[in-house]
């Protein structure tokens, strides 16, 4: 059963909800509570958040638009097309373009899907060839990508439900340590055994073409060995669903931090939201920050495998989101 739906499971049955689930996959679940509201979820997503607002939030580049309107800082950053697509469109902004956008604010930049999650194909790139082979791979996934300036600085996300933060954390790329006697390879099993070992579901993409540019760049290859203590970056992504690791800094975030947070799920008009910053460091006063991206359906099954704390503040979270929406189906029928 699928991480997320088990919690939901259990907690249902500590606050005296019925849930049934999809027999097959278990992931689609409806929950009745003690007074008869009833609600969906899928996955991470919950009918906590509004359609529209949550819409916008999974397309990066008008979320982009909108938080840059409310006064956030963002990327600096333009979506582009597929030359059919720009045909309807009757729109200049092909991939070509997004290659002269490219050079305009220096390579190296961030190639994007405006509107796939999970860190899919976002790669750091810095050549042509790079962008026309990555741009290609995206637009056959997505109906248009996002070209933008990288931004060097720790990444972070900050998961709000209403006034509170429920969970903060920097999110370090995929990366394995050298013994000094095993190839990236052999490092790379020994990283997904680790990960299944502790309840991570099997998530290294051995096939990705971001890790073979990302080891060609530091002259590396899969027969490669690493010295012993060495570290080597996979991915520039830090997604925790592509193989990124958490650092839990939920006591330490700094209050500046918090309010940011909130105040950025608040005017996107959502109640959960993961919000994705890039920083120096959250647990201290806020100077400067770069808003990466907002989403409306955080998933915690990897943040919660790195402990029992988190596990358990994982746990809290969705307690709270199940009492919130039968709150609000109450609010709804008065």
């Amino acid at each position: 059963m699928p991480f997320t739906t088990s919690i939901i499971k259990k907690l249902a049955e500590e606050i005296g909800a019925v849930i049934v689930t999809d027999p097959e996959y278990g992931f689609v679940g409806h929950i009745t509570f003690k007074n008869g509201n009833k609600t969906f979820f899928h996955t991470a997503t919950f009918d906590i958040n509004y359609f529209g607002s949550a819409a916008i939030a999974k397309d990066k580049g008008v979320s982009n638009f909108f938080l840059k309107q409310f006064g956030y800082q963002v990327t600096e950053g333009q979506r582009f097309f597929s030359y059919k697509t720009c045909e309807k469109l009757s729109n200049a902004k092909n991939i070509d373009a997004g290659f002269d956008y490219a050079k305009k604010i220096g390579f190296p930049v961030i190639v994007k899907p405006i509107n796939l999650s999970q860190g899919i194909f976002v790669t750091k790139v810095y050549t042509k060839q790079e962008y026309y082979q990555v741009a290609n791979k995206i637009l056959k996934n997505s109906s248009g990508l996002i070209v933008e300036r990288f931004y060097s600085g720790n990444d972070y996300r900050i998961v709000v439900l209403d006034d509170e933060v429920l969970s903060a954390y920097q999110r370090i790329p995929l990366f394995i340590k050298g013994d000094g006697k095993s190839s990236v390879l052999e490092l790379m099993r020994q990283k997904q055994e680790n990960f299944l070992k502790f309840g991570r579901k099997k998530i290294i993409d051995f096939e990705d073409y971001r890790i073979k540019l990302k080891l060609q760049r530091q002259k590396l290859n899969f027969d490669s060995v690493i010295s012993k203590d060495s570290i080597v970056y996979l991915l520039d992504n830090a997604n925790l669903s592509s193989g990124g690791e958490a650092v839990d800094l939920t006591e330490s975030i700094h209050p500046n931090f918090q309010k940011l947070a909130v105040n950025i799920t608040k005017d996107m008009g959502l109640r959960l939201a993961g919000v994705d910053i890039i920083t120096n460091d959250i647990t201290l006063p806020m100077l400067n920050y770069t808003t990466i991206e907002v989403n409306a359906s955080p998933g915690l099954t990897h943040y919660a495998s790195t402990g029992e704390v988190q596990t358990k503040r994982v746990e809290s979270l969705y307690l709270k989101v199940l009492k919130a929406l039968e709150n609000e189906q109450n609010n709804k029928l008065l």
